[in-house]
């Protein structure tokens, strides 16, 4: 690029072109400047009076005095620098430069200090030519060696990331002052240069012949680069040698201590006491603690902080809003804080501020509200990288991947390219949607721009994508091409052949990273701690000891990961032991364990445990309520949902789904539509969810409150359908469950076994055999299913209500596959209702064989014999009956009248009303016994 005085810049429409050819000369007192430059300048016009005749009113005291410059057409020597002062104070680079230009095109000499402005306009700029050509006139013209110009050298090369030509100006310099030393150690921390920057203090702390020492702003700028390396204890020394000088009352270095001790995790111990010590807070001492909390994950505590700074009239500016907006999603009541700061941004006219609408696109995007998202997105006159990876990363984690993938494209396309952070966002989108294809395009794109080189991070995504998407292949060749693995890309590969059950290359990738000098870090041992319950519970118990000997007992995931990996394999009581050892737990310790017990029928152990802990979090309620209402324990399962809410927490989703089951038990549809009505209140949409509730409506007899549920169901998926047509199957609604079965393939829903269940169930309860085999029959041809045990005890049942029990009998006889107990159940049900003893007894041979401790089938088998008058029959099961110790259970019925609920078991004489109930069974008795006939005369 040409040099800004070498170009033709025409100043005014009146002016005359003039080149001037000025001889080189060293001498800075001569005359003519000594340098050639080819200018168009003004023309000569005697200067303008200083009065300011014609000014406009109401102008800034700094934009009166420019404006006062700008009138005088043709400036003297003091003129042209003050102007040239003046545009740079007002940040008016490109005037300053061409006042510049215009001075040297009159044959004007600038003095030290506006050539200084020059440089900074320049390196402001971020123009390296015009920069560089403003350096060779100062040496040229000879004020290279003048303080203020070298200041500004140095500050302008480091700002351009040039160090080597900072470093040697710096050591040009005659008399390094700390102003001289604070720019170029400035320079190493604005390049990422952290080492460089602490060896420069470190020198500047021990230049003592020179008589310079570190200053507030020195302290102020190698804080942060402390903070980035993580050394708390060079910060501390920082702080004994502010001490040491007394800085420590400076309120400049007050706040870059205490953001320097946050930022190194010591938020609680030191950076909160340093922010207490500050005499004079100003608004960033407020917003270096609030930060630090807001890092630490105190969220609260930030927010707290963030109300007292308030209370105490100070006002929050750009950073403050930048901070606080992100950690909104974070605490309760999130959507409604980052509204009302919305709100606050609107009202102050801040939402011009691009680094503040981005806070609020990331507030927005993590509480899941994407369409105030966009509607931001959409009335921004301008975006920057930022905006874009913000937009992308908020539709990708709330699941709007196409969306994602849309704005992308939408990226690529225009001036702004992505970086590292825009495919990181994007490469779990391609996975999710095992969109090979497009993660194949990013990975080769990355390879076009050479980013993977760069940014081992991105190596790393590749790989995770390849190995979610079960591309082992291609994951491996991935990873052998990161230059520089680090123990995440390991981690990555390790778990992609976990995930992938490629347990060979996963032992050969372990040893080569033990070979190689890796030492495995917490997250590995988590992924062989999964690998390890392929193997069963001797590669558990090794794990568990390397675990221990490398000190990984202590972190909580993963001694958690070993409670698990022990009562994945069956050894709940190796859970046991190790849980009593252990010597941190948290949370979700005590969620492992009670999960492990109830999967291994301990329910009275995981009580013992939950009433231990201090610390419940809202899936310790759901395990415990779930496993009370799977376990017919309904009345458990209300009284700990209703605890859950006394003691503050909101049920979720899982909490809803977790006490269903037992409203449906109960057959209490007032009870669903409670559950229901929280659903909606507390928007706690989910397709599971919906699934739920229309099946416990269906169980409990209300199908119109299903239909209506199913009918406003924005998103139908097999899930919904599948609740729909078994809720229709199950009350012996064939001809609504058929019509529900083409609606969803009319959807293009792919059904499963699940469903195809459901319909044929429906056809079977209907009578409806050429329907049902017709479906049947689909489902193997059309829809590629293997039938199951239970399509064929739906056809089984098919054939056996109308009847045709032999033809039933010697269709489970022709099975490819051997019957398992409920088909055999279903025939002998049939028996009965038919009164076929023959066919009967030989169904129960095999079913007392197959399910020999179900007292169900003893009782069926009994009646049918009695119904036929065999009482050895009868006499021979019972016996049977009572070799095996099997008793018949007591029968209990339920019955709701005005929203409360009355249990009724056979042979029950705790009943307070037991004398009125059993008064009226025997007349409904008597009735029954009577003919049709003498009860209608009775009833006239």
């Amino acid at each position: 690029m040409v040099p800004i005085w070498t170009r033709k810049v025409a100043i005014r429409p009146s002016s005359k072109p003039v080149v001037t050819f000025f001889s080189s000369d060293p001498n800075p007192s001569a005359r003519p400047l000594p340098t050639s430059i080819v200018v168009r300048s003004l023309s000569a016009e005697p200067l303008a009076s200083s009065h300011g005749f014609g000014m406009p009113r109401e102008r800034s005291p700094v934009r009166t005095a420019r404006y006062l410059l700008d009138e005088m057409p043709v400036p003297d020597f003091r003129t042209c620098n003050q102007r040239i002062r003046a545009h740079t104070s007002g940040r008016d680079y490109q005037a300053s430069l061409s006042v510049f230009v215009r001075m040297l095109g009159a044959r004007l000499r600038p003095d030290g200090f506006a050539l200084a402005a020059v440089v900074k306009s320049a390196a402001t700029l971020r123009d390296a030519g015009h920069a560089r050509a403003v350096h060779g006139f100062a040496v040229k013209a000879g004020f290279a060696g003048i303080v203020a110009v070298q200041k500004a050298m140095i500050d302008m090369y480091a700002g351009f990331g040039a160090l080597c030509d900072a470093c040697q100006v710096f050591e040009e310099v005659g008399q390094r002052d700390s102003v001289t030393w604070n720019v170029l150690l400035t320079g190493y921390a604005r390049a990422g240069l952290s080492d460089d920057a602490m060896r420069l203090f470190h020198s500047m702390h021990g230049c003592g012949v020179e008589g310079v020492k570190p200053t507030a702003v020195t302290i102020a700028v190698i804080l942060p680069v402390i903070a980035k390396l993580n050394v708390l204890k060079a910060g501390q020394g920082v702080h004994a040698y502010v001490i040491k000088i007394g800085l420590d009352t400076d309120t400049l270095v007050g706040n870059a201590l205490a953001s320097m001790y946050a930022k190194c995790g010591s938020i609680i111990d030191d950076a909160h006491k340093v922010f207490s010590l500050i005499s004079s807070k100003d608004t960033v001492s407020w917003n270096s603690l609030i930060g630090g909390y807001s890092q630490c994950g105190l969220f609260a505590e930030a927010f707290r902080l963030f109300s007292r700074m308030v209370s105490m009239n100070f006002l929050p500016n750009d950073t403050t809003l930048v901070t606080v907006l992100p950690i909104c999603a974070f605490t309760e009541g999130g959507w409604h804080r980052g509204n009302e700061f919305h709100c606050y941004i609107l009202r102050h006219g801040l939402d011009v501020e691009l680094s503040i609408c981005n806070s609020l696109l990331t507030h927005y995007s993590k509480v899941g509200d994407m369409k105030r998202a966009e509607y931001i997105f959409g009335r921004l006159d301008s975006w920057d990288l930022v905006t874009w990876n913000t937009m992308i990363a908020g539709y990708a984690i709330n699941g709007w991947t196409s969306k994602a993938l849309d704005l992308l494209q939408q990226l690529l396309i225009g001036s702004t390219k992505p970086d590292s952070v825009t495919f990181l966002s994007i490469l779990p989108v391609c996975a999710q949607l095992y969109d090979v294809e497009g993660g194949r395009k990013i990975h080769g794109y990355l390879i076009r721009h050479n980013l993977l080189c760069q940014e081992t991070s991105l190596g790393n995504a590749i790989v995770d994508f390849y190995g979610r998407c079960g591309d082992i292949v291609d994951a491996l060749q991935t990873f052998r091409g990161i230059n520089k693995k680090d123990i995440i890309s390991w981690n990555t590969m390790v778990s992609a052949c976990i995930e992938n059950e490629q347990l060979e290359k996963f032992a050969d990738l372990l040893t080569q990273m033990i070979c190689k000098g890796i030492q495995p870090d917490s997250i590995t041992i988590l992924s062989v701690l999964r690998a390890s319950t392929t193997y069963g519970i001797r590669k558990v118990r090794e794990a568990h000891a390397y675990s221990f000997r490398a000190g990984f007992v202590s972190h909580f995931t993963v001694g958690n990961a070993i409670l698990d990996a022990y009562a994945k394999c069956g050894s709940i009581e190796g859970a046991h032991r190790t849980f009593l050892n252990l010597t941190g737990r948290n949370v979700i310790t005590g969620n492992t364990m009670i999960s492990g017990y109830l999967k291994h029928g301990r329910s009275e152990d995981a009580e013992m445990v939950f009433g231990q802990m201090c610390e419940k979090d809202i899936t310790t309620w759901n395990l415990m309520v779930q496993a009370y209402a799977q376990n017919d324990c309904s009345d458990l399962a209300f009284t700990l949902f209703h605890q859950l809410q006394s003691e503050g927490m909101r049920p979720d989703s899982l909490s809803i789904m977790s006490i269903l089951p037992a409203c449906a038990r109960l057959a209490s549809p007032c009870l669903v539509r409670q559950c229901h009505g929280y659903v909606i209140r507390t928007s706690l949409y989910d397709i599971h969810l919906e699934g739920a509730l229309l099946d416990s409506y269906s169980k409990c007899g209300s199908l119109d409150d299903a239909y209506k549920l199913f009918q406003t169901s924005p998103e139908k998926d097999l899930v919904t359908f599948t609740a729909m047509l078994g809720g229709y199957a199950m009350h012996g609604l064939a001809e609504e469950a058929i019509r529900v079965f083409s609606d969803m393939l009319q959807a293009n829903v792919k059904p499963d076994h699940v469903i195809m269940t459901a319909v044929l169930s429906a056809c079977s309860h209907a009578g409806l055999i050429d329907v049902g085999w017709k479906l049947f029959e689909s489902a193997i041809e059309i829809h590629g299913m293997i039938p199951t045990m239970e399509h064929y005890a739906c056809m089984v049942d098919l054939l056996a209500r109308r009847g045709r029990l032999r033809e039933a009998y010697e269709f489970i006889l022709d099975m490819p596959c051997e019957a398992n107990a409920n088909v055999w159940g279903t025939l002998l049900g049939a028996c009965k209702i038919h009164k076929e003893v023959e066919i009967g007894r030989m169904v129960a041979d095999h079913l007392f064989d197959a399910e020999a401790e179900n007292i169900g089938n003893y009782v069926v088998m009994s009646n049918i014999y009695a119904a036929d008058g065999r009482w050895e029959g009868v006499e021979q099961v019972r016996r049977l009956m009572k070799t095996r110790d099997l008793k018949k259970p007591a029968g209990c019925s339920w019955l709701e009248v005005s929203m409360k609920r009355h249990v009724f078991v056979a042979g029950d004489l705790s009943h307070p009303q037991r004398t009125f109930i059993y008064s009226t069974l025997r007349t409904l008795d008597q009735l029954m016994k009577e003919p049709m006939e003498r009860i209608c005369i009775r009833a006239n």
